[in-house]
């Protein structure tokens, strides 16, 4: 992907483009913030659901009162948003429907009813049905409103309005959200109101929804929502970071998303056509969530794989010295060729071995080519291994009664996850046994 600096040199930029980039940050921050609780409460369709629900209170709110004041709109926006989670939640309880389904037929029985009135309200004020679904960003800095001396765009105090108050309002109820996001019974005997919070929420994805309507409409609204917010938990468990990573998701994605739309067309030879700087926003934020997936440090594919790499390989390492300890005690030379025969036969594959033996190796446990050998401290690490397997078949079979052909698979597991303490725990354990349950010494701890 070109960076930042890269793609502002491919574009010239004028101050309107600067407004559309500010006012999509803004309006994507907003967003993000009530969004992450949407996504950790496993609500996220509600945030579609309320994006397309709220249509019919901003009809209502001009056919009533015949303007577009924002703070007609909010209000409109607000009450249908709370009644949205209100009659699905009363669906599900008192029809014991799947919140899903429930959800599935309030928002679209109001985003129907929303867009006979939407068409309606088209007839008696400017409105255009087309921005409301899809956002006109690019209109929002023509029309700037004078507050405090300061004239900025209209598009720019809504948005910013909205986040300062979504800003505000969690980090003043931060642990209230925290707790009843996480644990409503725990919130609820603490003295949190868990419904409330749960209220208090959709009111402000209900107001948020509203005010990004000039800017992404509200149909893309639920990328702004919910993307930013599972970006940021494929990078951080923590309530905090993930916040703060959300926003900072949300405000990238908006001047890539601007470069989307002014430079995407030529790529599919439209030179000099512009497409809707929302969409590119939403594509840019499918493109942070699919760079996240794949390469996020904790959560990323790649992440994982080399994890479950390193784990293979630190098995694979204990097992190799396990086998030539006992090779060792049958008096048998470690071939390289039937070392690798059998550890194969256990399904390790020829990567993880090498691998293994490599890092064996490197490290001085092992020495030779065509015979392999365990060096004094490989000696001593393999010795441990063993001595753990071997302890585990003993307290398994002493304590769990299992079957003697049972014993090995269990402590071949067991045996990669104990620890110094836990074998000399094992050992009192068992009677500090000289043999196991097969008859094989089981190799003692040096004093």
């Amino acid at each position: 992907m070109p960076t930042m600096p890269a793609i502002l040199a491919t574009t010239t930029w004028t101050s309107l483009d600067v407004w559309i980039v500010a006012i999509g940050a803004i309006s994507g921050v907003a967003c993000a913030l009530p969004g992450v609780f949407l996504l950790l409460r496993r609500m996220s369709m509600m945030g579609d659901a309320i994006s397309h629900a709220v249509l019919p209170g901003l009809a209502l709110a001009f056919l009533l009162t015949n303007t577009r004041d924002p703070y007609v709109m909010l209000t409109g926006a607000a009450i249908v948003g709370v009644l949205t989670a209100v009659f699905t939640q009363w669906i599900h309880s008192a029809g014991r429907v799947d919140e899903g389904a429930s959800m599935g037929v309030v928002f679209t029985v109001l985003f129907a009813l929303g867009l006979i009135l939407i068409v309606q309200a088209a007839n008696h004020v400017d409105l255009d049905p087309g921005c409301v679904l899809y956002g006109d960003i690019e209109a929002g800095p023509l029309e700037t409103l004078r507050f405090a001396g300061l004239a900025l765009p209209r598009s720019v105090w809504i948005n910013g309005g909205v986040l300062v108050i979504n800003a505000a309002i969690i980090f003043a109820l931060y642990k209230e959200f925290r707790i009843s996001t996480f644990d409503p019974t725990l919130s609820t005997t603490l003295g949190i109101n868990a419904t409330f919070m749960r209220y208090l929420l959709m009111t402000l994805v209900a107001i948020t929804t509203v005010a990004a309507f000039e800017t992404v409409g509200s149909i893309l609204v639920i990328a702004m929502l919910i993307v930013p917010a599972a970006t940021a938990r494929m990078w951080s468990d923590r309530l905090g970071n993930t916040l703060l990573v959300a926003a900072a998701v949300a405000a990238l994605s908006a001047p890539i998303g601007h470069w989307l739309a002014l430079e995407g067309p030529a790529w599919f030879g439209y030179p000099g056509v512009d497409t809707k700087t929302a969409g590119g926003i939403a594509i840019a934020l499918g493109g942070l969530f699919a760079l996240s997936v794949v390469f996020a440090p904790r959560h990323g594919v790649v992440s994982k794989a080399l994890h479950r790499l390193r784990l293979s390989v630190r098995v694979a390492r204990e097992d190799l010295l396990g086998l030539l300890h006992r090779l060792g005690e049958l008096g048998r030379p470690a071939e390289n060729a039937m070392v690798n025969r059998l550890m194969r036969a256990t399904q390790v594959g020829p990567i993880t071995l090498g691998l293994a033996m490599r890092s064996l190796r490197r490290e001085g446990l092992v020495t030779g080519r065509g015979r392999v050998q365990l060096s004094q401290r490989g000696a001593e690490a393999a010795r441990d291994i063993v001595r753990s397997h071997r302890l585990w078949e003993t307290y398994l079979e002493q304590h769990l009664a299992l079957p003697a052909d049972h014993l090995h698979h269990a402590a071949e597991l067991l045996e990669h996850v104990t620890s110094p303490e836990m074998r000399e725990g094992l050992e009192r354990e068992t009677g500090q046994p000289e043999l196991d349950p097969h008859g094989k010494p089981i190799p003692r701890s040096p004093d």
